[in-house]
């Protein structure tokens, strides 16, 4: 009989606690530290890296690098980055795992930047012919059609 009383008064209790308001925790104090280097690429992972010109502040950046069939449509997605642009040289790193490479296959890094969920820009699709690390350095965008 006594669980029976107990139970609706630690039920109350719980939804109790959990209704009152939410702790609020400190906030750390903000430094203007340098940018951080970014963290060590996994042993087993590669990337390509680079800088994107002309990304305009306010537009969100996707990069991929996609399988290509012999019709040139993407039939696979090896990695991909979603960056915000600044107005300034936007730096990108794009980590893929070498392994998903398919030997005999065409791999391109391909872009596209909107703004308002309209499509601004895009980067010309770029061959990647290696499966290694590599530095692709400015690369620049052109108008979407």
């Amino acid at each position: 009989m006594t669980m029976r009383l107990l139970a609706p008064l630690t039920l109350a209790g719980l939804l109790a606690a959990c209704a009152g308001e939410p702790a609020v925790s400190p906030q750390p104090p903000t430094t203007s530290a340098p940018a951080a280097t970014p963290a060590p690429l996994p042993a087993h992972l590669r990337e390509l890296s680079g800088s994107l010109l002309g990304v305009p502040s306010g537009s969100e950046v996707e990069l991929a690098l996609l399988l290509i069939d012999a019709r040139g449509l993407p039939q696979g997605l090896l990695g991909n980055v979603q960056l915000s642009g600044s107005g300034a040289t936007l730096p990108f790193r794009l980590p893929f795992n070498p392994q998903a490479f398919i030997p005999g296959t065409r791999v391109e890094l391909r872009g596209r930047v909107s703004q308002a969920g309209r499509l601004i820009l895009r980067l010309p699709p770029r061959p990647i012919r290696h499966h290694d690390s590599q530095q692709l350095g400015e690369l620049r965008l052109v108008p979407a059609p």
